[in-house]
């Protein structure tokens, strides 16, 4: 598994894991702020750009991450979050090891599967995979996402690099994955957050999440999209992670 890492000197580590299509920079913002009292890590999830393992599943990258907990940080950390994709495969660690983590923060994550959505995946990226290189198109993409213009460059650069048969399959797991079982064993507190302006059924996930955790709270972020808030917000998304953290 590659990652980039914040602050190694520290002892309390924090793992952050990125949205579907973005990389490590999703976090970057929020790594320099943490890092000087944190270990912060941020793993490239497979199929994504700077990665050379084929996207397969949540659950396999759930596994590898695991793994990587396990023989390279003493088989547990303070906390996880993780954004839409990647808080899919934070909730799929935590019904795997409930007690991976202290603390989690889960942002803009779906947990109510769509058949309709996968099966018009492929065809959709079938016709349109090629203008991902023109920056026209990239632009286009890039403003509907809503996230702030100075990223522009990394996110062409590595959508670009990612290949189609790997975008098709993570958008494919993202469209289609629930909660497991084991998510009530959980052991960490959750702090989950939503957009306002997200999706009905992004709103309806969060609380299907929350309803699932015992130890968890809920936040609908005013005025935000989807992913806007540790993206866009790092000083506001630090200050709330810190809020968790210092409780203890």
């Amino acid at each position: 598994m590659n990652y980039v890492e914040y602050g190694k000197e520290n002892s309390d580590v924090i793992i952050l894991l990125h949205g579907g299509g973005l990389s490590w920079w999703n976090y970057k913002e929020v790594a320099e702020r943490l890092q000087t009292d944190y270990h912060v890590v941020l793993p490239i999830l497979d199929g994504h750009a700077g990665c050379d393992k084929q996207f397969t599943t949540i659950e396999n990258n759930a596994l590898d991450i695991i793994e990587f907990v396990n023989s390279k940080l003493g088989g547990s950390v303070l906390m996880m979050g993780g954004l839409s994709l990647g808080g899919q495969i934070l909730l799929e660690i935590l019904s795997q090891r409930k007690d991976i983590c202290k603390y989690a923060i889960v942002e803009s994550v779906l947990v109510i599967p769509s058949k309709f959505t996968y099966s018009m995946i492929k065809p959709a990226f079938g016709s349109c995979y090629g203008l991902i290189k023109y920056k026209w198109f990239s632009k286009l993409q890039f403003k509907s996402l809503r996230i702030k213009s100075n990223l522009f460059d990394e996110y062409y650069k590595d959508t670009c690099a990612i290949r189609k048969s790997d975008m098709i399959a993570f958008l494919q797991e993202n469209s289609v994955y629930s909660l497991k079982d084991g998510i009530g064993e959980c052991e960490a507190t959750v702090q989950i957050y939503v957009g306002e302006k997200e999706k009905q059924s992004m709103k309806k996930s969060a609380k299907i999440i929350h309803e699932k955790l015992q130890d968890s709270f809920i936040q609908v972020l005013p005025n935000m999209h989807h992913g806007e808030f540790s993206i866009n917000h790092a000083d506001d998304y630090v200050r709330k992670l810190l809020e968790i953290v210092k409780r203890r």
